[in-house]
């Protein structure tokens, strides 16, 4: 999408950010920490209820299959709708998009405080996803509209990313923390809370920001990866607790790879498509594109798999599954910062390589895992991991750009935003569904509850890892050889 302003509103105020020295003034700063705060809370929207997932499961009654969509219901939407509405706001107004995102976000994030069902706490979920969707990517434009290229964006984005990173932990740790000692529902309204300041605070400092040209809204590319995702993500979940048989999940997974295949279409039809396919013959977007895909929702599905781990099989509270995973946290965190170093000293190919190599290698230790080993094999090996899943976080962005012109830079940025989101909302279910199908298929053939879990892990645990494993490989061809060609 375009990132031209009409108008900022900010660069000639008097407290605005200093061009030469990228020292912020005292407006520029709160304009960062609203727009910052916006992406904080729906980072920690993204991973305060996965260690309370096992608590509000048995409180709304939802079967091990359907826990996953406490994650789903919400991720979903999100990523389905991110490019249209990026696309959207370019057209009616970046701020106003932005405002009403927030207001949407918060606004469900009361019933789902208050669902006494699940039905109810699902579909509040998705309307928390559905308002995440305008607000992810009009806080990213005025964010580098708004702050002029140079060390005032540079500082801005520093910030922005920090904020990010900190987000997915503290969530973890808030949401033991309140799960624990006030129930899984203080977690819901702990973001009503914090969206209620932003919709508060937003219209007085958030200057109005358009693109200078009239984008096109590609209406039947969200249209058909939306549907396409939705059907076969409920297909995957049915399938977990009902079997693949069933009338319903056939049409839906058929129904699913139709509208997916009319998404590919559409796209090469369109003169302003969501997803450029053009691009994406290039090599080195096409291999970092599929490496942020695969980290992502390989990492996201082990720490679902973990939590159950850690709370169904080992015994420990929500709390201190919170503080498991902050440690985690930290490890990524520091990752985050050293990993830029790693890039300039052995390149942004091999960083992406071996961190998806790295990744795959300590998830696949976790098959060691047992009711007897104890806690922290499980916790050392997850953070190795956590080295390479930064590491590729960090460098994926740098490959799946290289080499392309400026007029290019804007599709490629909706093409990595677009990788995260789908990677959060595709690994989870997927994974999810082996696990219930795996965990369901020992019950009947005898096993107690805690060697049928134990063995459902494992399957997820080694498909995640031989996934990973297998898109080094490709990548690391897929990579390597275009440097090959260009030498």
């Amino acid at each position: 999408m375009t990132t031209a302003p009409s108008s900022t509103g900010i660069a000639d105020d008097e407290h605005a950010a200093r061009p030469a020295s990228g020292r912020l003034g005292t407006r520029a700063k709160l304009v960062l920490f609203v727009l910052c705060a916006s992406q904080f809370i729906i980072s920690l929207d993204f991973s305060i209820l996965n260690v309370a997932l096992p608590v509000l499961g048995r409180d709304l009654d939802m079967s091990q299959a359907g826990l996953q969509w406490a994650v789903t219901a919400f991720a979903l939407p999100s990523g389905g709708f991110l490019l249209l509405f990026g696309r959207v706001a370019d057209l009616l107004g970046r701020r106003t998009f932005f405002l009403a995102g927030i207001a949407v976000f918060t606004a469900a994030s009361v019933p789902a405080t208050l669902a006494g069902t699940s039905g109810l706490f699902l579909a509040a979920r998705a309307l928390q996803g559905i308002g995440a969707a305008a607000v992810i990517p009009t806080g990213m434009s005025l964010l580098t509209t708004i702050f002029p290229e140079g060390p005032q964006r540079n500082r801005a984005l520093a910030v922005n990313g920090t904020v990010l990173s900190l987000g997915f932990t503290i969530g973890m740790l808030l949401g033991g923390a309140m799960t624990s000692g006030l129930g899984w529902r203080s977690t819901m309204a702990l973001l009503a809370v914090a969206g209620v300041v932003l919709v508060v605070s937003a219209p007085f400092l958030l200057p109005e920001s358009r693109s200078t040209q009239r984008p096109r809204i590609d209406v039947p590319g969200a249209v058909t990866v939306t549907g396409g995702l939705l059907a076969i993500i409920y297909a995957m979940s049915t399938a977990a607790d009902q079997g693949f048989g069933r009338a319903d999940v056939v049409v839906a997974m058929a129904v699913g790879l139709l509208l997916l295949a009319a998404f590919v279409v559409a796209e090469s039809r369109a003169r302003q498509p969501l997803v450029s396919l053009r691009l994406l013959r290039r090599p080195t977007v096409a291999f970092g594109n599929l490496a942020g895909v695969t980290t992502f929702s390989m990492m996201s599905s082990v720490i679902f798999l973990l939590t159950l781990y850690f709370q169904d099989v080992l015994g420990l509270s929500a709390l201190r599954t919170g503080l498991v995973f902050g440690v985690q946290g930290v490890v990524l965190a520091a990752t985050g910062m050293l990993s830029s170093r790693v890039v300039a000293r052995i390149g942004a190919r091999a960083t992406l390589v071996g961190g998806l190599a790295v990744q795959g290698a300590f998830t696949a230790v976790l098959l060691l895992t047992g009711a007897r080993q104890g806690l922290w094999p499980a916790v050392a090996a997850l953070c190795v991991a956590s080295v390479g899943h930064m590491s590729v976080v960090v460098s994926y962005g740098i490959n799946a750009t290289s080499g392309l012109s400026d007029d290019e830079q804007g599709l490629a940025g909706g093409l990595i935003t677009s990788s995260q989101q789908l990677g959060i909302t595709i690994g989870i279910p997927v994974l999810s569904a082996v696990l219930a199908g795996r965990v369901n298929a020992l019950r009947d053939a005898g096993r107690d509850t805690e060697s049928a879990m134990l063995g459902g892990l494992h399957l997820g645990f080694g498909l995640d890892a031989a996934l990973v494993l297998a898109a080094a490989l490709l990548v690391g061809f897929g990579l390597f050889g275009v440097r090959r060609r260009q030498a």
